[in-house]
């Protein structure tokens, strides 16, 4: 999509980062995907057999790229999760692709890169309790079907409840809000949750799923969302996490706004606010 791209240049032009603060990953090996998903799954994509169901589901043509694209950003999403237990934070300019299931993709998903990652530090003890914070406007139900029988994995999703997708699966925490929902009701239905689930749950690690989706720009977003509203949910979840000590990876989910600059302002604005906080 177009939006990864102008997020890079604009990120550049501004200067808020410096091309040494990108790195371009290469695919992920496929014993880390087939720890999320099927043998049979990841067979019909590396062979580009998927039944045609299937990629009407999903909403993209079947392609050597698109197979390709969807390895590289899950090996990103690795990448970038060992970067922050160093730096503290790391982000995707892509990812977020939390419709992906283990046997199927959905919803533009065909890997479930968040999945393949918190699998990645478990696997390799660099992490023990992993919180997912999913604040794209649709809820991770892939995400929550992966993780439902993974005590180390808390699943949480903030998410639209008339939006796709229309039947939802049970993540560990499912917040649904009501279409319209502007700025301050949202914020403080987050400021109120959010917290005590670190509490609660005492990870040592968060993914953050942020998409931009929830702007009252957003052609399929259904929530009313300012951008000042968006940049102010980041940066509670970037400030709670430097305030327990907790390494975050970012991807960024969905946006769908008809002005792509919306869309590549707000999404800006997280990496705004992560060079802010954490450099």
């Amino acid at each position: 999509m177009l939006k990864y791209e102008l997020i890079h240049d604009q990120l550049l032009y501004e200067g808020t980062c410096k091309p040494d603060n990108f790195f371009s990953p290469d695919p992920v090996d496929d014993r880390w995907v087939l720890t999320v998903h099927t043998a049979e799954y990841v067979r019909q994509l590396k062979t580009l057999s998927v039944p045609a169901v299937m990629m009407r589901r999903i909403g993209f043509p079947l392609s050597e790229g698109l197979v390709h694209r969807e390895w590289v950003i899950a090996q990103g999403t690795i990448d970038c999760s060992r970067i922050a237990l160093k730096d503290g934070v790391a982000l995707n300019i892509a990812g977020g692709t939390h419709h992906a299931y283990p046997d199927r993709g959905e919803g533009f998903c065909l890997l479930n890169d968040v999945a393949v990652a918190a699998r990645y530090l478990l696997d390799n003890q660099l992490a023990s309790k992993i919180l997912i914070i999913d604040l794209d406007v649709h809820q991770g139900n892939g995400t929550a079907i992966i993780f439902q029988r993974e005590p180390r994995v808390f699943t949480f999703s903030m998410h639209g409840k008339d939006n796709y997708p229309l039947h939802k699966e049970h993540s560990d925490l499912d917040v649904e809000l009501p279409t319209g929902m502007t700025d301050e009701a949202y914020l403080n239905r987050l400021f109120a949750i959010l917290p005590d689930v670190i509490k609660k749950q005492k990870p040592d690690f968060l993914f953050y799923i942020s998409g931009v989706d929830i702007l009252e720009s957003d052609r399929l977003g259904k929530l009313n969302i300012s951008r000042e509203g968006c940049k102010q949910r980041d940066a509670f979840v970037f400030e709670l996490a430097r305030q327990h000590g907790l390494p975050v990876t970012v991807s960024m989910g969905g946006g769908y706004s008809p002005r792509i600059a919306d869309i590549v302002e707000a999404h800006c604005n997280t990496f705004r606010l992560a060079e802010k906080l954490y450099f």
